[in-house]
């Protein structure tokens, strides 16, 4: 897994690689990084699995600027999205941690949905977020609403104001999603 704030995992594996090989260069290395579910998910998967194909969004991130997320579509249709790439605690202003968001997970998720996805993978660590998930499901087509029946706010403030949740419209993947959490 990445060592938060110095190296990715695809960064640590090849350094370790490096030195093993300077030592024992006849030996045959088979590099696997790995992720549990927050950064680096997407790179485990595609350094996994042949053929796999990074596919660039730009999303919204948790404080609402733009942020320039990718999602990896896999040679049998899955979608693997990776929270940390479009939500992730590196993205964050830091004064701004109770109105942190999931829209950006949301859009990542619609397009891979929109690419014909049938099954998603979804690595949930490394999150910024305080909404429970709730921006990521307006994304998807929920609605949740006010006492007035108007949208809340995104981020944990305006959870504070909900009062009901019209799933009706949310979107899925047609073959289902698998959650992948490092807590």
């Amino acid at each position: 897994d990445s060592f938060k704030g110095t190296i990715s995992s695809s960064a640590a594996t090849s350094a370790i690689a490096r030195g093993w090989a300077s030592f024992r260069p006849a030996d045959e290395l088979v590099l696997r990084p790995m992720a549990d579910g927050g950064e680096g998910t997407v790179d485990a998967f595609q350094s996994a699995v042949d053929g796999a194909i990074r596919m660039p969004a730009t999303v919204t991130g948790p404080d609402n600027r733009p942020v320039r997320a990718e999602w990896l579509l896999l040679p049998d249709g899955t979608g693997v999205i990776e929270l940390a790439a479009a939500s992730g605690l590196h993205l964050l202003d830091p004064l701004l941690p109770l109105d942190a968001h999931t829209l950006g997970l949301g859009e990542l998720i619609v397009a891979a949905l929109d690419a014909g996805v049938e099954r998603l993978v979804l690595g949930l660590g490394g999150s910024a977020s305080t909404d429970g998930g709730a921006g990521m499901l307006t994304a998807l087509g929920a609605r949740f609403l006010d006492s007035r029946g108007d949208p809340i706010p995104l981020g944990n403030r305006g959870l504070a104001s909900l009062t009901s949740a019209d799933l009706a419209g949310l979107r899925t993947a047609p073959a289902g999603s698998i959650a992948l959490s490092d807590v």
